[in-house]
């Protein structure tokens, strides 16, 4: 059986803290009422950085333009593909489309929480490797 396959983005602010969702409280969704990191699954014929573009138009209604990527993970029975980029966004703006709240998070904050999937260690790779 052939991996789930996702991407998610780590969307980093001039004060160098993450942008997070709130996931939705329902039981029907892994990790409902957590925080994390915004993206989804891989549609057929997608690659991995049109679906990033794709989930944040459908999420927040932004486009992205140029990303990076930062790794692969294996997250469960995911094949998650990270990307990051730096970017200012005015949160009152911004068109929450799923999930319940935005909000940005140090890196101090980030700990005090348990996120969703491995995203916990995902941004501990992050600000060792790239801040």
């Amino acid at each position: 059986m052939n991996k789930l396959e996702g991407s998610v983005i780590i969307l980093l602010n001039s004060d160098k803290q993450i942008l997070l969702v709130l996931r939705d409280n329902k039981d029907s969704i892994p990790f409902p009422n957590t925080w994390n990191l915004l993206g989804g699954f891989i549609e057929k014929g997608e690659s991995p950085e049109e679906c990033i573009h794709r989930e944040i138009r459908e999420e927040i209604e932004i486009e992205l333009g140029n990303i990076n990527f930062f790794q692969k993970y294996t997250v469960y029975d995911r094949e998650h593909y990270i990307f990051w980029k730096k970017i200012d966004l005015d949160l009152t703006q911004i068109k929450l489309n799923e999930g319940q709240y935005l909000a940005y998070f140090s890196k101090d904050e980030l700990q005090k929480y348990q996120l969703a999937f491995q995203c916990n260690e995902i941004l501990n790779d992050f600000f060792l490797q790239i801040l």
